[in-house]
């Protein structure tokens, strides 16, 4: 089962560093769907006092033209991270008109796929390139897939723990490979115990039926919960199931995670590699682009993981060789559905959470990942996403079943010396007080977001929609009653205008000939 045991915390208190674990930096990237009042999705394009998506730092969009996305710069204290994140929804609450933002993850008000408008970002090469990739997961995977919303954590180890690693470690790896063959171990320990943020956290167990309108053929497997909702009865987070984010196109893709060449050099085959079902789409027909190539992946970010290991990429640089260049900057935890409870879709304690989740993997032992641990990861996911809150339902572990609980129990159990470090200056004890929370989550599935919301709907009666249309109203109610400081909204302001006139200096440029350009962009060694 999961591995508690950890030499490197011990030899950390031994040496009385132990303190060197805290401090560690958190961002967040947040998506919500625009829609009417109505609940409808925004047919509207990107509102221009927000700035430009292809340029805006913190404000821009992720699939759809309708798909808004708020990035916090990353800062030591959540506390800060999330008021930044506050900030941030109460100006773009001045911009949005009549229309307000869905709290769920799961989109409503969607008339198929055509109803979806795909992100624009103007005429530069790389805004052509963003444009195109959307249309190019439209041809792959419909576009109805790509208007779910969730949440991406961003975390980045405090800088002086590596090098006391490395001494205590005896390790011959300079101190950038040494960081970086430890973000793979936290990534890989990850992927085997991270089913628990579905389970503790999913808020997505049940879809809107127009969710399928452009798939009907997906409906048979789902059970009605009324006229206009499906569900499973114990899901926890649909959307990282198979009809979302779990895409069945991507379920031979062999990604390597033992090492920081091993993932590049996996990632970049499947990149430059030719995939017969996309090479039917074509990638120029009648002189327009459909996709941007027809290779397993068109880009590293077309590969829908838990969790990514990250570096900051220069302008117009590969993913993958700005980690090949510079090593692992940070890690970003993909499996976080909204919150539909919270006006923002996150609260401290789940946050205080994460972070100590995260810290955990870091620590532990992570033995390498074989072929037989891959497939067992996602049948683990798979399961806890459609499933989790089963009576009795068991997960694999080492060639065994083992109760969900259970594990749940002993992972938690582990993460209790973590949260005492992070708590040492704080008596307040946030980080234990948000492990005890969860605790009593794992003990009691009636206490998941996922069974609430259930509840919550049968309870006054809603379908998914009227549901998710009444709580994100009261959400748009709470932040249109509180606008952001003077400070802030002149710093956006500011953004906003920034951001259009470097998307038009861009435009300006003399731009190469985008076949030429594309050509460019991948063939960057």
């Amino acid at each position: 089962m999961n591995n508690t045991h950890s030499a490197r915390l011990e030899q950390l208190i031994a040496n009385n560093q132990q303190h060197l674990i805290c401090g560690g930096l958190k961002g967040i990237e947040k998506e919500s769907l625009r829609i009417t009042k109505d609940g409808v999705i925004s047919k509207t394009p990107h509102p221009k006092a927000l700035g430009s998506a292809l340029t805006h730092p913190y404000i821009t969009t992720d699939y759809s033209e309708a798909l808004i996305e708020l990035i916090t710069p990353p800062f030591a204290d959540i506390k800060e991270t999330l008021s930044y994140l506050q900030s941030i929804h109460q100006y773009v609450y001045q911009h949005l008109d009549d229309e307000i933002l869905l709290c769920t993850s799961m989109p409503c008000g969607i008339k198929g796929d055509e109803s979806i408008p795909i992100a624009e970002y103007g005429s530069s090469n790389i805004g052509r390139m963003k444009h195109i990739y959307r249309h190019g997961l439209w041809h792959r995977y419909g576009r109805t897939m790509q208007a779910i919303a969730g949440i991406h954590f961003n975390f980045s180890v405090p800088e002086a723990l590596w090098p006391v690693l490395r001494s205590q470690e005896n390790s011959a790896m300079n101190l950038e490979e040494f960081t970086s063959d430890s973000y793979f171990g936290l990534v890989r320990n990850f992927q085997r115990i991270g089913w628990i943020i579905l389970y503790q956290f999913g808020a997505s167990p049940a879809i809107c039926k127009s969710f399928f309108k452009s798939r009907p053929q997906l409906m048979a497997q789902f059970e009605e919960f009324d006229q206009g909702t499906l569900y499973h009865p114990y899901a926890t987070s649909l959307r990282m199931s198979d009809i979302g984010y779990k895409s069945k196109n991507q379920a031979d893709l062999r990604i390597n995670y033992n090492s920081l060449p091993d993932y590049v050099s996996s990632l970049s085959q499947a990149i430059a590699t030719p995939f017969p079902d996309y090479e039917k789409i074509g990638i120029m027909v009648d002189g327009e682009y459909r996709q941007l190539n027809s290779n397993v992946l068109q880009i590293e970010n077309e590969f829908y993981s838990i969790i990514r290991p990250k570096q900051i990429a220069q302008s117009c640089e590969k993913p993958t060789l700005a980690l090949k260049r510079r090593g692992v900057r940070y890690v970003e935890m993909r499996s976080l559905d909204l919150d539909l409870f919270n006006p923002i879709g996150i609260d401290e304690g789940k946050a205080h959470f994460i972070e100590a989740l995260l810290l955990t993997c870091l620590l532990q032992d992570s033995p390498p990942m074989t072929e037989a641990d891959f497939q067992t990861n996602n049948r683990n996911q798979l399961q806890v996403a459609n499933h989790g809150r089963k009576p009795g339902l068991e997960l694999e572990w080492n060639n065994k079943k083992i109760p969900l609980q259970d594990w749940a129990i002993e992972i938690l159990d582990s993460m209790r010396q973590v949260c005492d470090i992070l708590d040492q200056d704080n008596d307040d004890k946030p980080y234990s007080k948000a492990l005890l929370t969860q605790q009593q989550i794992a003990q009691n599935p009636e206490l998941t977001a996922s069974a609430r919301m259930l509840e919550c709907m049968k309870q006054t009666g809603q379908p998914f929609s009227r549901f998710a249309l009444i709580k994100s109203t009261e959400h748009a109610d709470c932040y249109n009653g509180h606008k952001p400081d003077k400070a802030f909204t002149q710093q956006f302001d500011e953004l906003a205008q920034q951001s259009l006139a470097k998307q038009a200096e861009l435009e300006n440029k003399p731009q190469l000939p985008f076949d030429e350009f594309l050509q460019k962009y991948f063939a960057q060694q």
